[in-house]
């Protein structure tokens, strides 16, 4: 698969990519959030504020959207690495 980033991490912006692109930053804000559920269902569960059925279905919802993403990752020909946008100076989004 090509990367749609190319190697400098960046956003492609190219027009003749312009889909490439959106979805890149997308799944990028997407991927974020997803990660920032991921760690605070993960402070509850340790906390012990879920039931035992809320837990599995708070694991079954997460494998659900990482599969999710994997299917769209594949779509779109994108890898973990091209959601890992460089931000210049602020270093890398994830």
């Amino acid at each position: 698969m090509q990367p749609a980033s190319g190697t400098n991490g960046r956003i492609n912006f190219d027009p003749e990519k312009a889909e490439q692109g959106l979805a890149q930053l997308v799944l990028t804000v997407v991927e974020l959030l997803r990660q920032i559920v991921e760690r605070h269902a993960m402070r509850r569960v340790e906390g012990g504020t879920l039931t035992d059925e809320q837990v599995e279905n708070l694991g079954i919802a997460l494998m659900n959207l990482e599969e999710k993403m994997e299917e769209l990752k594949e779509v779109f020909g994108l890898d973990a690495e091209d959601l890992n946008i460089d931000l210049g100076p602020l270093g890398s989004l994830m």
